[in-house]
This record gives C-alpha cells, sequence and structure tokens, in this order.
C-alpha cells in the first residue's frame, strides 16, 4: 500500500515551529497550489487548493530558517487524518499532510527570476560518501552474453 503526496505551491503564511515537552520541534504551515481550467464560456479560471503542512523534528527546524510566506515550495509527504474535540467539546477532523522532505525552489536571494533547475541534483552533485553521480552518457552498460537467462514473460501488471 502506499500513501504518498507530491505537492509543489506556495507558502501561505511562516511556519509556525513549537518545541514540546521532549524537545521535539513541530512546525505548521499552509501551502496553496493551483489548478487552472476553462470554464464553459471559454473563460480561464484558477482553483486553488489549501493545503496544511506538518514537519517535525530536524525538518521543522530547516523549516523554520528556509522557509516564508510566499516561497514556492516541493513537498513529499503522507496525508494523515486526525480527529479531536474542540473547546466547546465539537468532534473535528483535520486533514494535514505531515511532510518527509521539502526543497525551496527558489533561490535564497530574492533575485526576481526563479532557476527550478538548480535545487535538483544534477550530474555534478556528490552523492552521500563523496563519490559523484555518474554520468548516463559515459555509462555503458555490462554487456555480456548470458544463455541462462530465461526470455521476458509478458508482465500481468495492469499498467
Amino acid at each position: 500500500m502506499v500513501n504518498k503526496v507530491t505537492l509543489i505551491g506556495n507558502l501561505g503564511r511562516d511556519p509556525e515551529i513549537r518545541r514540546l515537552e521532549n524537545g521535539s520541534a513541530v512546525g505548521k504551515f499552509s501551502v496553496a497550489t493551483n489548478e487552472n481550467y476553462q470554464d464553459r464560456n471559454g473563460e480561464w479560471q484558477t482553483k486553488t487548493e489549501w493545503h496544511e503542512i506538518v514537519v517535525w523534528r530536524a525538518l521543522a527546524e530547516r523549516a523554520e530558517r528556509d522557509l516564508g510566506k510566499g516561497k514556492l515550495v516541493y513537498i513529499e509527504g503522507k496525508i494523515t487524518h486526525r480527529k479531536w474535540q474542540d473547546k466547546e467539546g465539537r468532534d473535528r477532523n483535520t486533514t494535514e499532510i505531515v511532510a518527509q522532505t521539502f526543497r525551496l525552489l527558489e533561490k535564497r536571494e530574492s533575485s526576481g527570476s526563479r532557476n527550478y533547475n538548480d535545487d535538483f541534483p544534477n550530474a555534478t552533485d556528490e552523492l552521500p560518501g563523496g563519490s559523484s553521480m555518474p554520468n548516463p552518457a559515459q555509462t555503458k552498460p555490462d554487456v555480456q552474453s548470458n544463455t541462462n537467462v530465461p526470455p521476458a514473460a509478458d508482465d500481468d501488471l495492469p499498467f
């Protein structure tokens, strides 16, 4: 089973970070995603969805340091649902995205221009452990004749 959410949107507010009694940091912020479509009259419409994001521990501390209202961010996480009671004792439901990672998609300096590719790994980046990413143009598959490998069977995957 899979519970995975990927969002790219703009922060609606600065992250609010709290410290729990055990010292763990937890943060919350909202992210807006937009969907553009043409209505029946041919007019372009924009539908905005708001998502509540929760970050924990080191990710919360990083969000406090790096994120701010209006910033464009890439988020991966899982969707969660919580039930709770408000001050009047009424049952409430909340749907949140618990972020497992995020990536700021803007330069840290407000240069006015966005270069999304600078924030994603490329062939010149170092991998953990000090090795660099292999260049696909220079990587040659190990081609050896192996007569013991049966021919590929038809996939039974539904897609």
